[in-house]
């Protein structure tokens, strides 16, 4: 952009001559001013380009001369402990954390509500349990404590109800992801019972009663529950791990496969008809019961040998009592085995 000055020759007038002489020093002052700056940014881009190549140079060590422009000295750590490996899931937290660390990391909420019970499995904190079926964290932190206390081998577990006042007292415990240490076993297999009942849907659901009903063999029953959706049949095949838990420890328990099938069927589904449900429970019953005989004969044949629960009546008599169910002649005894077991789900069920 050129600019034309008027020079004016004479020296009369009102000043103008003095008045064009400032106005050049000002363009020149101003110039003056714009190359101070375009050589401030220059030599800030220099450096922003410079800096990078100097860091790499610093680290090589036939690099000296250019690390020594750097003016620092900065050594290699002196003592260095390996103490943990830490790892971070991001269901489960930091795992392989120092014990001296835990209680610095706030425990993660087990569900994305204020309550573990009631809630879709799909919203809450998920672990492994030893077959590799992946299942709510709450649940296995009352398996891993009613295991510690011995609950398998205390009488009629599953089966006595508890004190209603201890059982909402460990329910607030468990919302916050926590086990309380006193807890009585019998309140613990309660409260396993009751996650199952609340499932806003249940574990067999999505089975209809007509197919629950035509299971009358082993391979039926298995063929049958592989269609059930993956979250409810990995819950399934972790109850009945636990019940075969439990049915091994008859001898201490009382309960064998038909006590603890007959105690967790009401809890497997949800239906609206009172009679509908009594109904399809007791056909659950013998699914469960089917499921657990199987995998107490598959343990049996994994360890080669006959286990102590086998020495005892427990399979064979469970086996052959699902045999006698289906062959059997006596309808008089069938009905009163019958009434009997209509008559538990009733109260199992709360339906009177």
């Amino acid at each position: 952009m050129g600019e034309v000055v008027l020079i004016s020759r004479s020296g009369s007038g009102c000043g103008g001559g003095g008045g064009v002489g400032e106005r050049k020093a000002d363009h020149q002052e101003r110039q003056g001013q714009q190359g101070q700056v375009l050589e401030l940014l220059l030599a800030a881009l220099r450096k922003s380009v410079a800096l990078p190549c100097q860091m790499a140079d610093a680290d090589d060590p036939a690099g000296g001369a250019a690390g020594a422009g750097w003016g620092m000295d900065i050594g290699w750590p002196t003592d260095v402990r390996h103490v943990a490996h830490v790892t971070f899931d991001r269901l489960q937290g930091f795992l392989g954390l120092p014990v001296e660390f835990e209680l610095q990391i706030p425990c993660p909420a087990p569900s994305a509500s204020a309550s573990v019970f009631g809630v879709s499995p799909e919203s809450m904190q998920c672990g492994y349990d030893d077959r590799g079926n992946s299942v709510p964290k709450i649940l296995l932190l009352m398996q891993e404590r009613l295991y510690s206390q011995d609950g398998l081998k205390a009488e009629g577990i599953f089966r006595i109800t508890p004190e209603n006042s201890q059982e909402e007292h460990v329910r607030e415990q468990l919302n916050r992801g926590v086990v309380p240490d006193d807890i009585d076993v019998h309140c613990l297999a309660s409260l396993i019972k009751a996650w199952f009942r609340e499932l806003p849907e249940g574990v067999l659901d999505s089975l209809s009663p007509e197919q629950v009903l035509n299971c009358n063999t082993e391979e039926q029953c298995v063929e049958l529950v592989s269609h059930i959706p993956v979250t409810h049949a990995a819950l399934l095949s972790w109850v009945v791990e636990l019940m075969a838990d439990v049915v091994e420890e008859e001898e201490s328990n009382k309960m064998n496969a038909r006590n603890i099938a007959m105690v967790f069927a009401p809890n497997m589904t949800q239906m609206t008809d009172p009679l509908t449900a009594l109904m399809h429970a007791v056909q659950v019953m013998n699914l469960l019961k089917t499921l657990v005989l199987k995998t107490l004969r598959e343990r049996e044949d994994d360890e080669g040998s006959y286990s102590t629960f086998s020495s005892s009546p427990t399979l064979s008599d469970g086996l052959d009592e699902v045999d006698r169910e289906h062959d059997q002649g006596d309808e008089g005894q069938q009905s009163d085995n019958g009434q009997r077991t209509a008559n538990w789900f009733v109260q199992e069920a709360h339906l009177i």
